[in-house]
């Protein structure tokens, strides 16, 4: 037997990518069998990691799993192996390169009854596994060979494994059909091989160090992505195994790296001798193959005939398509050449769809599909328990129109327990966790239809019980029914007066007050809960005192009381005269009677509401005031006392005819008490408004000459009255016409302008009078310094309607400034720059009342 020490050898196995172990029987030597052992490792090419050497071989005995030896076994050979050549009709090709490592060993064992496993474990996998859970952390790997023993067959110990011979170049594009094949061979002669997807192992501990021996059997295996994912569907519904030829053929999920393990095992005579393993993680790329692609077979089984079918291929490759639709005879019922294509089907039955592209192009290919056209098949199931530790039952309720139901698969979603399956019509399962579980039926009937059905199920500690009531009062002798819901058998207690006691609605009649308790029994899963009936020999009730309130005002009676219902009358002034504590309204002095009743027992009382009317309160109807103006608000009422707000806007808010200021528009609310018995106040409201402030404009300050017309135009009101009536044509008109003669001098003017509401305002304009011929009088000198006082030099004009220029220039001859406006003048800068003192020259001119043309000009002088 070979034996080697282990090795303190530091490797990190994150890059092994998947592993299988084999082994030849070489004869008998001194009463032990040997074995000639061969371990494969496979990582990605370039990956920068080395295989582990040496790998440590755990060796375990079947029959009570205890360990027989751990061997340190180094390196034998290795190879790369990749695909130089990829098919040109691939879009996007990946690269398929491997390192595989190869550890050939001997081994001598004895005989064994329940035989071997040998096993090796790394840690870990590769990370981002698209079909294991989540956050799972790292995972690690253990692949394992069976070594089969004499108790199981005689002479089982002379077996040689089966050896998985299928090429591992292979192109997987996501969305896409392949085929890998995980074929095997079997030199025994006799031996039949039966494949199938199987659960990956994980390893057994140890951390990403230095190698650590396989801990015993049972291996653990990982968690997958439920319900996507799962040992016999590493690669989703789509794709299968072929248990005879170990082909693994269908569509591809999307683009990720997937652990598939397909187990081979060895039959002999029927009966399973030992089972192999491959386990590799898949690298799906995203990539294209221009191929014909369809699923084997179409469902069309719900409730439709037609069908909308495309290539599963959407590689840039394909230039045309073209679709036949056979009946079962052969004969071609529907072609069409368009990339998806709809259609309804004439009637049930199994039909033929061939798909063909680029014909007599490169990258031609054709494939055909069955659709089983059969509407009306449904996959349905019920279930019964739901408490934990305790058997659910799952009851088959899928039909078929055209069939019948055949097979059921059935996955009972507890993620913890890889046996929560079964191929039982009405199975039963035994959820060890608590939890909403989703349960999956896949059933097919004898049309061959095949459809799922989906299913939350919440197992839960005990069965609920739903009570309408926990705590309830009866009379003495009065009948109760008690009401509870639930899934199972009741039995309520104690058995005094009641009825029934063995369903979900017993009558009782207890004479004191009885707690009843339910039980639920749920096939063995039990709930209790209670029902306090508290019996009494008449009716409590305790009435409010007499009241009085506002008239108009709706109240709210009260009493105290155990009653269970309850009438009050007279019932039309109540919004709803069945509850407790009623709203009442009340016009006139009323007597209200109540009556509170439990069961058979009832009592009475009443409450006297007499309304008193509110306060009398007007202040007065709305009006105008002028802006800036005070005015009077006139309030009458009937109370004893009062009050006005906002108060800040009155001199004395408890009067009821005070002086209001307002500044803005504001409304005003009286507000008054009076001690007759109602107890609220009475209000109104009045509102100021105030208008707003008038703008009445008399016009610019102006100059004029004598004999010249001068047109005054008021604005900001409709009506206006001038002061003084000197030289006007008219005092009462908004546009009157001054004329100034050889005795007038300067005059101001005032405008005072009235609103349609009676408001006024007021304006001034001052006429500065000329006694000369119309002229533009210009300083001789300016002093811009900025004190206010001749800082501009700037035309004056008398008698002119318009000045066509006004310019400045200095002794060069340069223009400094130009203006035609009347009064606007030059501040002794040019270009923002400060001039000296100095003497500067202006022309100016202008045209005069009569329409005749002015022109003048001088000289100026500027002093700093």
């Amino acid at each position: 037997m070979l034996f080697f020490a282990v090795l303190s050898v530091t490797v990190r196995a994150s890059h092994i990518t998947g592993g299988e172990m084999f082994y030849t029987f070489m004869g008998m030597s001194n009463g032990l069998y040997q074995y000639s052992v061969t371990y494969k490792l496979f990582q990605r090419c370039g990956s920068g990691r080395v295989f582990p050497d040496p790998a440590i071989i755990s060796v375990f005995d079947k029959t009570n799993n205890a360990r027989v030896v751990d061997l340190n076994i180094p390196i034998s050979s290795s190879e790369t192996i990749s695909i130089t050549d990829p098919d040109p009709c691939i879009t996007n090709p990946p690269t398929v390169c491997y390192e595989v490592a190869y550890y050939v060993f001997t081994i001598s064992l004895p005989a064994s009854a329940a035989g071997y496993v040998l096993a090796s474990q790394v840690n870990f996998r590769i990370n981002g596994i698209n079909n294991l859970v989540p956050g799972s952390g790292n995972v690690g790997a253990t692949y394992t060979a069976e070594i089969p023993g004499n108790s199981i067959v005689s002479n089982a110990h002379q077996n040689n494994s089966a050896v998985f011979t299928g090429s591992d170049l292979v192109i997987v594009c996501a969305n896409n059909n392949f085929t890998y094949s995980f074929a095997a061979e079997d030199p025994d002669p006799g031996d039949v091989l039966r494949y199938f997807f199987c659960g990956a192992y994980a390893s057994t501990g140890g951390g990403g160090g230095a190698p650590q021996p396989t801990g015993p059997p049972p291996f653990p295996e990982v968690s997958y992505k439920s319900p996507d994912f799962g040992a016999s569907a590493p690669l989703g519904v789509s794709v299968q195994v072929n248990p005879v030829t170990g082909l693994i053929t269908g569509i591809a999920p999307a683009a990720g790296i997937y652990v598939v393990t397909v187990c081979v095992e060895e039959l002999r005579n029927g009966v399973v001798i030992a089972r192999q393993r491959k386990d590799i993680q898949i690298n799906v790329a995203d990539c294209d193959v221009a191929s014909a692609s369809l699923l084997p077979e179409y469902m069309l089984c719900r409730n439709t005939q037609t069908i909308t079918i495309a290539n599963q291929s959407n590689s840039p490759l394909i230039i045309t398509t073209e679709w036949e639709f056979m009946d079962n005879t052969g004969a071609t019922i529907f072609t069409s050449s368009t990339p998806v294509v709809t259609y309804t089907f004439p009637a049930i039955g199994i039909y033929t769809v061939k798909l063909i592209i680029n014909r007599n192009q490169p990258c031609t290919d054709s494939t055909t599909a069955l659709v089983r056209v059969f509407p009306g098949f449904i996959p349905d199931f019920n279930t019964a328990g739901i408490c934990i530790s305790k058997p659910t039952f799952f009851t088959d309720r899928s039909t078929s129109v055209y069939g019948v139901p055949d097979s059921w698969s059935w996955d009972f979603g507890e993620n913890t327990d890889a046996a929560d399956v079964s191929i039982l019509q009405n199975p039963s399962y035994t959820y060890p966790f608590t939890g909403i579980k989703n349960v999956r039926l896949i059933a097919t009937d004898t049309r061959g239809c095949k459809d799922t059905v989906y299913k939350s199920v919440p197992i839960i500690e005990k069965p609920p019980i739903t009570l309408a009531f926990r705590d309830t009062l009866i009379c003495r002798n009065d009948i109760l029914v008690l009401q509870a819901g639930g899934i199972g058998n009741f039995s309520w207690s104690p058995l005094v007066n009641i009825s029934n006691p063995n369903t979900a609605t017993p009558t009782v009649s207890p004479t004191a007050t009885t707690t009843y308790f339910v039980d639920l029994d749920d096939n063995g899963c039990r709930n209790r809960d209670s029902v306090k009936i508290n019996v009494v020999n008449f009716v409590s009730l305790q009435a409010m005192n007499d009241t009085t309130i506002c008239r108009g005002d709706t109240i709210q009676l009260r009493v105290i009381s155990d009653g269970l219902q309850y009438t009050w009358t007279p019932a039309g002034q109540f919004i709803d005269p069945t509850v407790q504590n009623p709203f009442a309204f009340t016009v006139v002095p009323t007597n209200y009677q109540v009556t509170a009743i439990i069961g058979g027992c009832f009592s009475t009382d009443n409450i006297l509401v007499t309304p008193v009317p509110y306060p009398s309160v007007s202040a007065g109807n709305d009006f105008y005031v002028c802006y800036n103006m005070s005015s009077i608000l006139n309030g009458t009422t009937n109370g004893s006392s009062w009050s006005w707000s906002p108060a800040a806007y009155l001199n004395n808010p408890v009067l009821l005819n005070p002086v209001v200021f307002a500044p803005r528009t504001t409304d005003f609310i009286l507000t008054a008490y009076d001690t007759k018995g109602c107890p609220k106040p009475g209000r109104d409201t009045v509102r100021v408004t105030v208008l707003p402030k008038m703008n009445v404009d008399a016009g610019a300050d102006t100059a004029v000459v004598i004999n010249q017309p001068l047109q005054l135009n008021a604005t900001g009101g409709i009506a206006y009255t001038w002061s003084p009536g000197f030289n006007l044509s008219a005092t009462n008109v908004p546009n009157p016409v001054a004329l100034f003669d050889i005795n007038s001098g300067n005059i101001r003017y005032k405008v005072v302008g009235y609103s349609e509401e009676g408001c006024r305002d007021s304006a001034f304009i001052a006429v500065k009078v000329f006694k000369t011929l119309p002229a533009v009088f210009v300083p001789t000198a300016f002093t811009p310094n900025n004190d206010g006082r001749n800082d501009l030099l700037r035309p004056i004009a008398a008698g002119m309607t318009s000045i066509d220029y006004f310019r400045i220039y200095n002794r060069w001859g340069q223009l400094l400034f130009s203006t035609s406006t009347n009064g606007h003048g030059w501040d002794g800068r040019i270009n923002g720059q400060v001039q000296t003192t100095g003497t500067f020259v202006w022309a100016v001119k202008a045209t005069d009342y009569t329409g005749k043309a002015y022109f003048q000009k001088g000289t100026v002088t500027l002093i700093r």
